[in-house]
């Protein structure tokens, strides 16, 4: 039996579920499901298809547990996970989704609650963090290149370096986001989040 102390730690509960202790995990679920569901619905307006992502986090949470890494809080970890799986079913299901939900998702993805407003605040400082942490050569080349939209070539013709040398500043940029998040975000969500930061 886990103790109220315990409950109210995430790195607790965190570190028990590295240790394969369900209990954790269905504690994790009772503190966040909610959350998850009400965002993910508000994106696609789909009562099942909302069950499905939650429950397809939680399942990977479960699965991937002995490599779990979290660097920002537990619940902007999980509310991330949330927007990049309705991310990942609209880019899945075009046929299927209404023009409108696709129209309005980064709005939404911003304004839903004061929660979630908050928790996407959190996640695109955590972006911003990272951003500025990068190696000094690899940062600028980021910048230019997500930021000023300036193609490879324009921006090796600026710097005086090879095309070559920016696609690869480029490509590590991404692989550190990717993993300072914790989740195996697609390139194309992680172009979103900077679409939206930069908005």
């Amino acid at each position: 039996m886990i103790s109220n102390t315990i409950i109210n730690n995430n790195k607790e509960l965190i570190e028990l579920l590295h240790q394969g202790n369900d209990e954790a995990l269905s504690l994790i679920y009772k503190k966040y499901w909610q959350m998850m569901y009400l965002a993910a619905y508000n994106l696609v307006q789909d009562k099942a298809v909302c069950e499905d992502i939650v429950q397809d986090i939680f399942v990977n949470l479960w699965n991937k547990r002995d490599n779990l890494f979290i660097n920002t809080s537990l619940k902007s970890y999980l509310y991330t996970s949330t927007i990049y799986k309705v991310y990942d079913f609209f880019r899945k299901n075009k046929k299927l989704i209404k023009v409108e939900l696709l129209d309005d998702f980064s709005e939404k993805t911003q304004c839903f609650t004061p929660e979630t407003k908050l928790l996407y605040e959190e996640l695109i400082q955590h972006v911003d963090s990272v951003i500025e942490k990068l190696p000094v050569k690899c940062k600028t080349v980021f910048k230019l290149s997500r930021e000023q939209g300036l193609t490879n070539k324009e921006i090796a013709d600026k710097l005086h370096i090879s095309k070559r040398t920016v696609e690869g500043h480029i490509t590590k940029a991404l692989s550190i986001l990717r993993g300072s998040i914790g989740i195996s975000l697609s390139l194309e969500f992680v172009f979103f989040i900077i679409k939206m930061k930069n908005n």
